[in-house]
């Protein structure tokens, strides 16, 4: 990737800025003081470091926030039951709870031999069959079409009476690297199947595509960074011979009745913080909302026992998360502070931010942007932030595609993960695997594995003395 910005994005930076410093000199030294997230930054740095509140929250939101966590943290039990607040879970599933993938609220895995997967999915589609199958890609009622017998993702667990769907197998195999100074990396490659399928067999032009959770801070901000500064970066055709050619991927909002640039998921397949929250609780967690209102989950008409089994709709609103449960959620989702950047004046964080720049890894993690304005979310707005993403999508090569559309996005395309919150992996979830499915151990590798448009940046990476590398790897981690 070269760092060079079209004319376009420089002069919406500029405008930016501009906005940026009138919205007060309290902001102008975020980036020096290492506040990825502008006033909403959090300070904590321990296990539970992307589970804090934004700092700026006034003291009366604090309680809905609070609130909206507990229901993250909860377990769902399935219907019938006592605890009516609680059930309606499945009856096919991924999880009994949120925190169940997103484990201290941030990033899940592959899972372990033997180990029945819970912080990682399956997604499943097939090519559009029909008129109405390509209408509605066309017209973005869809993002993709569903397998016809197990739905649009494969569930691994089910409630008591009722058969699972099957189970993802993963086998690697690796390759080796060789850096400029002689170090060599070795790469491991997933093959993913599927066994113990106990509804039949997937339709013969299914495509799979696993996905680990990802990480939940900062969504609230990026959700409020206008359109106009995210196609700013967009250049679709690489009019200006960067090599960069980053797209955005328009996809049907439930929330807002209508297709918008997608920015959250690994190909950018959700426009807002509510579509999110609604889908997962959906395909994750089989429980419907006012947005997603089939009880039944992702139950296909194949799977007859499954959609006779009862539901915990509430009798008023006919739904198993009641509107104000969901918009606890929410506002707790968009709500999970940044950590602040340690040590950003630390000399080699200083080397390997240049450095980054140098590789041309800004052409796609672009540093910063300033959010727009909503006087219902004073949290996340006016904020100067530092996510390192341009939310676009990116060709990212042979070696990480998938091969399953999404939307505008292709098989070769991924969303540009945001990069804040990076460093405390390890503290927060216990590892430091990377990318959408798990397979880098670090952040080494997972540069190692790009391709595509940032087959440039990579290169240089892989050019770099142990010293500069150690400098810029030593800038990510501070991140």
């Amino acid at each position: 990737m070269h760092p060079t910005r079209s004319a376009r994005s420089k002069s919406f930076a500029l405008a930016a800025l501009a906005g940026f410093m009138l919205a007060g000199a309290a902001q102008a030294n975020t980036e020096e003081s290492g506040l990825l997230a502008g006033a909403a930054t959090t300070r904590r740095f321990d296990a539970a470091a992307f589970s804090q509140p934004s700092a700026n929250m006034a003291f009366e939101r604090q309680l809905d926030f609070r609130v909206g966590d507990g229901i993250f943290r909860k377990l769902w039990v399935p219907s019938p039951s006592s605890t009516k607040s609680s059930d309606g879970l499945g009856p096919l599933l991924n999880a009994r709870g949120c925190q169940s993938c997103h484990l201290r609220d941030g990033r899940g895995r592959p899972p372990a031999v033997s180990e029945a997967a819970t912080s990682m999915v399956l997604r499943l589609s097939i090519p559009p069959q029909t008129d109405a199958d390509r209408q509605a890609l066309a017209t973005y009622m869809r993002a993709v079409t569903p397998e016809p017998t197990y739905g649009g993702q494969l569930q691994n667990f089910s409630v008591n009476g009722l058969l699972a769907e099957g189970r993802m197998t993963i086998a690697y195999t690796e390759h080796p690297v060789t850096l400029a100074d002689g170090e060599i990396v070795r790469l491991r490659k997933p093959r993913y199947g599927v066994t113990e399928l106990n509804y039949g067999p997937m339709h013969r032009q299914t495509m799979v595509s696993p996905r680990v959770a990802p990480p939940m801070i900062g969504l609230g901000l990026l959700e409020m960074i206008p359109e106009e500064a995210l196609l700013a970066n967009a250049d679709p055709e690489d009019a200006d011979g960067d090599g960069i050619a980053g797209k955005p991927n328009h996809v049907r909002s439930p929330a807002e009745g209508r297709a918008m640039i997608g920015r959250f998921g690994w190909k950018a397949g959700m426009p807002t913080v509510a579509d999110q929250v609604a889908d997962a609780f959906a395909n994750d967690l089989g429980l419907s909302s006012h947005l997603m209102p089939a009880s039944h989950g992702d139950c296909t008409p194949a799977q007859k026992i499954c959609l006779s089994l009862p539901t915990g709709d509430d009798p008023r609103e006919k739904v198993e998360v009641p509107r104000k449960m969901f918009d606890l959620v929410v506002f707790y989702a968009r709500n999970l502070a940044v950590p602040a950047q340690r040590t950003p004046n630390d000399p080699a964080v200083l080397r390997g931010k240049a450095l980054f720049a140098a590789a041309g890894c800004s052409g796609c993690h672009v540093p910063s942007f300033v959010t727009g304005s909503d006087p219902a979310r004073p949290e996340q707005s006016a904020q100067h932030i530092f996510p390192y993403s341009d939310l676009l999508l990116h060709d990212m090569g042979e070696g990480l595609a998938d091969e399953r559309p999404e939307g505008e996005a292709n098989g070769r395309q991924w969303r540009t993960a945001p990069l804040w919150g990076i460093g405390l992996t390890r503290t927060v979830s216990g590892h430091e695997l990377m990318l959408h499915d798990g397979r880098a151990r670090g952040v080494l590798e997972a540069i190692l594995w790009h391709g595509g448009e940032a087959e440039a940046a990579r290169a240089r990476v892989q050019r770099m003395s142990r010293a500069e590398r150690a400098d810029l790897l030593a800038f990510i981690q501070s991140l």
